[in-house]
């Protein structure tokens, strides 16, 4: 079974509530699993995982979540080796803001790729306007990307 690390950015706690939900999932299938969300991961940490899932909402105009926004300033500025790291994204937003929909999910996704990572499955894109309860969403995608490791 694998470790898995989830990753959570989250201002109002949605990603938060998807990252619960599919931390039983995962457990329930004998995955060990961590959730950090108070953004103290850093590269170093990061790096020495094999399998990482970020669970993030798009705050403000496409950015990270205050909490997460460590998380990627770390990787970004000592950008480690990271070709050993499987990884998946699960990108929380909202339609109205056409823009910088899902932006914090597709900006770590583009430096995960950029530092080496490997994306397992494609990202999750999950739209408050026309998917109110997230979790399910997440869990639905979550059950074919576990098998994926």
């Amino acid at each position: 079974m694998a470790q898995i690390l989830i990753l959570v950015g989250t201002e109002t706690g949605n990603s938060q509530m998807v990252a619960e939900c599919l931390e039983e999932d995962f457990q329930k299938a004998g995955h060990e699993v961590e959730v950090v969300d108070d953004g103290s991961t850093d590269a170093a940490d990061i790096a020495a995982r094999e399998i990482v899932l970020v669970c993030t909402s798009t705050y403000g105009m496409g950015e990270f979540p205050m909490n997460f926004q460590a998380v990627y300033d770390s990787l970004d500025d000592t950008k480690p080796d990271l070709s050993a790291l499987r990884y998946g994204v699960i990108a929380l937003g909202d339609q109205t803001y056409q823009d910088t929909f899902c932006d914090a999910g597709k900006n770590i996704d583009k430096l995960l790729r950029e530092l080496g990572g490997q994306r397992i499955g494609e990202r999750l894109e999950i739209d408050a306007c026309t998917q109110p309860l997230p979790d399910d969403e997440a869990q639905k995608w979550a059950a074919e990307w576990v098998t994926l490791l």
